[in-house]
């Protein structure tokens, strides 16, 4: 793509949204700039688009949006006969979020597709719970999940309300890159479209089927426990008031206070730029107020509601953060240790977690005779096990998912991570411990007792634009080139996972197997211009397992 020309075209038909004719104007001149934002089209991969807002072909904007609706149109109209034509569509708080979902509506409509549309920003479990429940094609869910302000993007789910598939991601990208992203998008007013009939706001009765959904998956079959805890909650700005109050007070928790600088959605996030629960900073205000308030736990969502972060009290009565990974431990366990206590695990039970996560979860899983799926990373990879269990009639083994990155989903009744879920269980397994006077911290040392200590630490590098993009390439070469010792630990194995491996789909990730139960785990990210590294290590205690960590840290760093 001859970048210049194609900005020159832009500044002469890009007059759809004068933000956008705005930022054109003002980067007259600035070469590098312009290279940024056309130097190439957006990637459409399976967790669809995400990017900077902005005008350009490598932005998001209502043409980036258009283009790939329209390409999402054309795929839909080809797979599915005309009475399956129907698709979902859900937003989030981000700048533009609900701009960018009509604009899809507007093209699908145009398309002869109906448009079944959340009538106010819903999380990502409400999207994938639509899909299935309303027998849509797919449907989208607009979002650039725990990115900064600056970033939105636009998720695509398939049919059986699992992200799109790399088929179906490779087939829809097919039909995008034969569009001319100016002269081939139909387009039809969303007002236009609602009078048609051929686009509708989702009825209450779904979102409330939603949410009896989560409650549903209570594990207490009946134990009582003192619901009186004191629970101070975040929705960093984003989806997750609504659902994850209303889920938790419908079920007995009402001692909640909600963190008021971050209550209401807000796409510039003000008190949090990286609105990331796995980010110290994003919890900083909200251990604040549980400070204040003496709470008992901390939870934060992120603003399209599919993570959520966790503290709670320790012993001197500070906030302690947990990790992702000890909060899927946790789960782990209590939701295996329950079904047990009260015979209520399934035949074959199964816990899918990606290859990226914690692998004492396997330990604990396999204590409870609970078998452990490892995937590939991205949520998307647990929700295809989940129909693949479904499609053999085994939909009730799935027991539990879960992914370093605060991902967690207990049931089949959506395929995408839910932080409305997540919320609900981690109070339940808050009050359940707390009413036999024990703390998640006394919980999750006695599993370290009883398993070992595992520490696990992810460090991400930010590579931005073009020359990011190639710096990223050269360095994943430079580590398939062959490394037998990494820090005081030597490699065992190399596990490329871009060659396939145990059935899994080709993806550019490194694993290095080191000695003594450790590991390493080098990745680019699929929605973000980051390399990520995964340190595992196991041994006798905290100290010892930190002192490795950091000669391991250490040594990858040099690639760097």
């Amino acid at each position: 793509m001859d970048y210049m020309t194609e900005y020159k075209r832009w500044c002469e038909k890009a007059v759809l949204d004068q933000d956008l004719a705005l930022e054109l104007k003002e980067m007259a001149g600035d070469e590098a700039k312009i290279e940024d934002a056309f130097y190439r089209t957006l990637e459409f991969g399976t967790a669809g688009l995400r990017g900077v807002i902005g005008a350009g072909t490598n932005r998001m904007n209502v043409y980036t949006t258009a283009v790939a609706s329209q390409g999402l149109a054309n795929y839909v109209v080809k797979n599915f006969p005309p009475e399956a034509r129907k698709i979902a569509i859900a937003f989030d708080s981000r700048i533009k979020s609900d701009l960018f979902a009509k604009t899809a509506a507007g093209v699908f409509a145009a398309n002869g597709i109906k448009v079944a549309i959340y009538p106010e920003l819903m999380p990502v479990p409400c999207a994938s719970y639509a899909v299935r429940t309303l027998g849509c094609a797919v449907g989208i869910m607009v979002t650039a999940s725990h990115n900064p302000s600056k970033y939105n993007g636009y998720k695509v789910y398939g049919s059986d309300g699992c992200q799109i598939t790399s088929e179906g991601a490779n087939a829809v990208l097919a039909e995008i890159e034969a569009l001319d992203i100016f002269e081939d998008s139909k387009m039809m007013d969303f007002e236009e479209g609602m009078a048609q009939g051929l686009i509708s706001y989702i009825g209450e009765d779904v979102y409330t089927a939603f949410v009896e959904e989560v409650k549903n998956q209570s594990v207490l079959f009946g134990d009582e426990i003192d619901k009186n805890v004191s629970i101070v909650y975040s929705p960093l700005n984003g989806a997750g008031l609504k659902p994850v109050t209303r889920a938790l007070k419908e079920s007995g928790f009402t001692n909640i206070t909600v963190v008021k600088e971050q209550e209401q959605p807000d796409g510039n996030f003000p008190t949090c730029p990286y609105p990331n629960p796995e980010i110290k900073e994003a919890m900083a205000l909200g251990m604040e107020y549980a400070a204040k308030y003496d709470a008992d736990l901390l939870l934060a969502t992120d603003p399209d509601s599919d993570r959520v972060g966790i503290a709670v009290k320790d012993a001197n009565g500070n906030m302690q953060l947990f990790s992702g990974n000890e909060t899927g431990m946790l789960l782990t366990d209590y939701i295996c240790a329950q079904r047990t206590k009260h015979k209520m695990m399934p035949p074959e039970p199964v816990l899918v977690k990606t290859i990226v996560t914690i692998d004492m979860a396997d330990r604990i899983a396999a204590k409870y005779g609970v078998a452990t799926k490892n995937v590939l990373t991205g949520f998307k990879y647990i929700g295809e096990q989940i129909a693949l269990l479904e499609a053999k009639g085994m939909a009730s083994s799935y027991i539990f998912g879960f992914e370093e990155s605060y991902g967690y989903l207990s049931g089949s009744y959506v395929r995408d991570k839910d932080a409305v879920d997540a919320a609900f269980l981690i109070c339940e397994m808050f009050a359940y411990y707390k009413t036999r006077g024990i703390s998640l911290l006394d919980r999750l040392n006695q599993l370290y007792a009883e398993f070992g200590y595992c520490l696990n630490t992810l460090y991400s590098y930010t590579f931005e634009g073009s020359a990011g993009f190639a710096k990223m390439k050269d360095i994943m070469a430079e580590f398939r080139k062959g490394i037998t010792q990494i820090g005081p630990k030597k490699v065992i194995k190399t596990l490329d996972y871009n060659e396939g491996i145990d059935g899994l789909p080709k993806a550019d990730v490194l694993k290095y197997i080191l000695e003594d139960n450790c590991s390493v785990v080098v990745r680019p990210s699929g929605t973000e211009p980051k390399l990520k590294t995964y340190i595992s290590v196991s041994a006798a205690d905290k100290e010892s397992a930190k002192a490795i960590e950091t000669q391991i840290d250490a040594d990858l760093k040099k690639y760097f």
